[in-house]
């Protein structure tokens, strides 16, 4: 096998921005990274029947306002390759890089083509729910549901080209959304508990993922208690955009996140931090996990919002370091074989019931 120059500068360009990563968002006693504004949101509360509720649009005029509001704590990603971003007056933001240039075989950091996490953090109520939601239109060219991804079994950038000989050989077909997905995210950095939507043309689906203290450099997330898991594929019209939303909520026993489709439950997880294999919950089956979880509801305090344009083309874990039995490498001609997408949100909103 022969190792390019390129392979390497894009290996070191992706360990380096790791170690940026791994920086920013390793903190225990907030769900915000250290590079983001600790300020709250507040909004007046009205009157509604069993309590209160406040709603924080969220939306930007300008390319500045947008600027205030969000932070590229990963870098600039797409953005320096070419990628392009446009602020609208009426609210409206559009990021498109068609095709993907940025990719990496090394932990999660191939899945980031372009994430913005919102300067401000929304409290969770001790009873209560947080949503985030927002109206999302999103082309992905290049994305065909099924393509197969093949690996191989290894360590990082150790399977270069496909067709290299390979001692144990790994492949997964992958739905559109992760070769080329459009996403709306909701974060809590302190124990890496993420909910997703995928939009792509054709498809959406809802995810659900801890991330191990080895990615969020957060404490008390062992790589048994981590998973990502993909909870529900529906076909959409791509001739329009979607609403969707999610929303956590929590009570003295529940916790609970539901995902909401153009104004209709689409699916729901009970008992958070628990995976759902675990629970004996159908799913898709991507992915299992590796070990039982751990219930989060009086953890999960605050979330901040993410937005951005996405893959998901390898295999959990990612590549841990704590489980190298189980690091599958996957070639940059699997990542990144001319699919792009181009997103644009609207109607960014967060509502505190």
């Amino acid at each position: 096998m022969r190792v390019h120059s390129q392979s390497i500068m894009k290996q070191s360009q992706r360990i380096g921005l790791s170690v940026v990563i791994l920086a920013a968002i390793g903190c225990a006693d907030s769900t915000l990274p250290t590079a983001v504004a600790p300020g709250r949101a507040t909004a007046a509360a009205s009157s509604n029947t069993g309590g209160t509720n406040s709603v924080v649009n969220y939306d930007s005029k300008s390319l500045a306002e947008y600027q205030t509001k969000w932070a590229n704590i990963y870098g600039p990603l797409e953005l320096s390759a070419g990628g392009t971003l446009n602020q609208k007056q009426n609210g409206e933001v559009t990021i498109s890089a068609v095709p993907f240039h940025v990719g990496a075989d090394y932990s999660v950091y191939d899945h980031l083509k372009y994430i913005a996490i919102s300067t401000r953090s929304f409290d969770v109520p001790p009873v209560g729910s947080l949503e985030f939601s927002v109206r999302i239109s999103a082309s992905t060219p290049g994305a065909v549901s099924g393509r197969v991804i093949r690996g191989c079994y290894g360590a990082p950038y150790s399977y270069l080209h496909v067709g290299d000989l390979c001692a144990q050989p790994w492949s997964a077909p992958a739905l559109e959304g992760q070769q080329a997905g459009v996403v709306l995210n909701m974060i809590n950095f302190a124990t890496g508990q993420l909910f997703d939507w995928f939009v792509s043309d054709n498809e959406v689906f809802a995810l659900i993922e801890r991330l191990p203290t080895s990615v969020t450099n957060s404490p008390g997330t062992p790589i048994v208690d981590a998973y990502t898991q993909i909870i529900k594929v529906a076909k959409i019209n791509k001739a329009q955009d979607h609403h969707v939303a999610i929303r956590y909520s929590r009570g003295l026993v529940l916790s609970r996140v539901e995902y909401f489709l153009d104004g209709q439950l689409f699916a729901s997880v009970d008992n958070v931090g628990v995976p759902l294999d675990v629970q004996h919950v159908p799913f898709t089956g991507i992915a299992p996990s590796l070990g039982g979880g751990h219930p989060l509801k009086s953890q999960l305090n605050s979330f901040v919002i993410g937005h951005g344009l996405f893959s998901l083309l390898d295999a959990f874990p990612y590549q841990d370091f704590t489980v190298p039995s189980l690091s599958v490498s996957v070639p940059m001609s699997e990542r990144l074989f001319g699919q792009g997408a181009t997103g644009s949100f609207k109607q960014f909103q967060v509502t505190t019931r």
